[in-house]
């Protein structure tokens, strides 16, 4: 039985760097970002690359049977049983296609929704700041002021749905993220360990 967590925040709530800690240090769990796989599939460009590009660049939101495809041939083809998923759902469509999908998938259990949360201002200073880190050339398409305020947008419109969703599934767990990186790494390990017994 694939045991599934998805990880949901805003963009900088740094949900990413957190799942990615957690997988690193166990052998038995596994993390994927739909932004990184979105944008290997850029990478490679492929032609399906070439249309997502289209959609991230602009920070508007990839097509449903995309990031579905996508999403569930991850947890199918995952080596270990134990799944992190960040950046999933964003839009109330999302979540119910999966909870459609997953009604029909006997060996996939949505153990739980991580949501890390920041506030606006803090995801701002984080996104604001990666992108003068960058070094020239590696800044990424979505690391500016207008498109933070879309990606932004885009998350908090339908997050009270899905919060309520999940909520009435006792699926949700919410965690600060505005702390430093090891202890929201710390507790989001801790419950995600729980679940291994």
């Amino acid at each position: 039985m694939k045991k599934l967590f998805l990880i949901i925040g805003a963009p900088g709530s740094g949900k990413t760097t957190d799942a990615s800690i957690i997988a690193e240090k166990h052998d038995g769990i596994v993390h994927y970002s739909t932004g990184d796989m979105l944008r290997e599939e850029v990478a490679s460009g492929s032609e399906l690359g070439l249309t997502i590009e289209d959609f991230i660049s602009k920070g508007a939101l990839v097509p449903l049977n995309i990031i579905m495809d996508t999403i569930i041939s991850a947890i199918k083809n995952s080596p270990v049983d134990t799944i992190l998923i960040d950046g999933y759902p964003r839009s109330v469509e999302q979540m119910n296609a999966l909870d459609e999908v997953l009604k029909d998938e006997s060996d996939i259990e949505l153990v739980s929704v991580i949501e890390v949360r920041v506030s606006q201002d803090v995801a701002k200073e984080r996104i604001l700041g990666r992108a003068a880190d960058a070094k020239e050339g590696e800044e990424r398409s979505d690391d500016s002021i207008e498109v933070f305020y879309s990606r932004m947008k885009i998350y908090t419109d339908p997050l009270n749905d899905i919060q309520a969703f999940y909520k009435n599934k006792n699926l949700l767990e919410v965690i600060s993220g505005e702390r430093i990186l090891e202890e929201v790494v710390a507790d989001m390990e801790a419950f995600v360990l729980s679940f291994e017994k």
